[in-house]
Parts: C-alpha cells; structure tokens; sequence
C-alpha cells in the first residue's frame, strides 16, 4: 500500500515525500528512503510531504483526492488521510520574492 501511495503522490506536481537527508551514509540504505515519509495503521494514514509549489491548499486539495481514489478499493478506503507538511522547498519561494521585487 505505501508504494501505491507514493505513486500517487508521485503524480502531483509540486508535492514529494518527506525523507530523511540523503547524505552519504544515507545512500547506502537498502531500502527506498521515501517509504518512511508513510504510516498506515487501520485508523490513519498519514503522509509527510515538502511543498515544492505554492500554494498549498489546491496542491494539498488535489493530493487527497487523488489518495482517498487509491484508498477506495483496499481495506483502509475508512482510515482518515492526514497530509503532513513538513517543509517548504526555497524554489517555491522564487516566484514571490520576484513578484514582491516588481513591486518595490
């Protein structure tokens, strides 16, 4: 199920899993680092994500429709979805320091 998960939020633009730093000792990690932004228990589903777009309410909007579609057929289509965001990426910044620039 989390790899299901972590294909959709694949498909959202602008949204990627929360993961953990990918220093060195990181990548020699056995196992897919994205899967730790994901915890699934029969109550809850929740899913740590970084914004790399603003703004968030649409992103997150069309996040957890996409989700609760993967979820419809599975045995946690009742858990409750919580989208977690932990970071904001700095590109998603860029364009509102330029549009604060034009306006100065």
């Amino acid at each position: 199920m989390t790899r299901s998960l972590l294909a959709v939020l694949d498909s959202i633009p602008g949204l990627r899993p929360a993961t953990p730093s990918t220093t060195h000792i990181g990548s020699r990690v056995p196992w897919d680092l994205d899967t730790l932004a994901v915890s699934i228990n029969d109550e809850l589903i929740e899913i740590r994500v970084v914004a790399l777009a603003l703004p968030l309410p649409p992103l997150l909007r069309e996040a957890e429709a996409a989700l609760h579609t993967a979820l419809g057929e599975t045995r946690w289509k009742d858990a409750r979805l919580r989208l977690v965001v932990t970071d904001i990426d700095a590109a998603a910044l860029t364009p509102l320091a330029h549009v604060g620039d034009a306006d100065a």
